[in-house]
């Protein structure tokens, strides 16, 4: 049985919207913590909805902090775990996606997953296995799950632009190139783009990057 995520939203009344970005948090945080990218990407990106989702678990000692799957080094789950939770919270945000497209009246084909570190992995997780393409993956400071599994359960292959902060000490920058080249050779069309001098956050050339990306993924006219 999938779990209800909760979540919070912003842009045009529901069902008027013409695009969607899916913001996925990473571990620790929770779909507030991305909603506030919306302030700085909605004048540029009209007629779109942006929607995000807590994650289905809560994270011991942390109040308002979700998780996707659990993480090992972290909580001291084992790799069974981590797994197990990572394909269940893939069947969450699956169902999660269907209804929220639903609601907003768009298309995969109108829909970019934008997902920061562990949200990353799960956007990674989940776009790939859908028969429905999406307009496009944006990944910012995550990496690749399980790249060998990748070639052999690939349904769709949408555009991916992969981010990452040089500095990062939470998820290594090597992340990024080992992510794009098993996409690459699995079909994807990939993209990158370094943050020079940042650490595991979203720096202002980043997001530049990510905004001009989804426009074209998504259409929308030049400002």
């Amino acid at each position: 049985m999938t779990r209800i995520l909760d979540s919070d939203r912003r842009g045009p009344a529901q069902g008027e919207a013409t695009s969607l970005v899916v913001f996925l948090h990473g571990y620790g945080a929770n779909g507030a913590d991305l909603l506030g990218l919306a302030d700085p990407l909605e004048e540029h990106m009209p007629g779109t909805a942006f929607v995000a989702p807590d994650a289905p678990e809560r994270v011991a000692g942390a109040p308002f902090g979700f998780q996707w799957f659990p993480i090992p080094w972290i909580d001291g789950s084992s790799e069974e775990e981590a797994e197990q939770g990572m394909r269940r919270a893939e069947g969450d945000l699956t169902a999660y996606l269907e209804q929220v497209m639903k609601e907003e009246g768009v298309t995969p084909a109108q829909t970019i997953l934008f997902g920061f570190s562990q949200g990353t992995m799960m956007a990674l997780q989940v776009a790939p296995r859908q028969v429905d393409e999406f307009a496009g993956v944006v990944g910012f400071s995550g990496r690749l799950v399980n790249p060998e599994a990748l070639e052999d359960e690939v349904v769709s292959r949408p555009p991916v632009l992969l981010v990452h902060g040089d500095q990062d000490d939470v998820v290594p920058p090597q992340s990024l190139p080992e992510a794009g080249n098993a996409l690459s050779a699995a079909g994807f069309e990939v993209f990158a783009h370094i943050m020079k001098g940042t650490a595991h956050g979203i720096a202002p050339d980043g997001l530049s990057v990510a905004l001009a990306f989804m426009r074209d993924r998504l259409g929308l006219e030049a400002d």
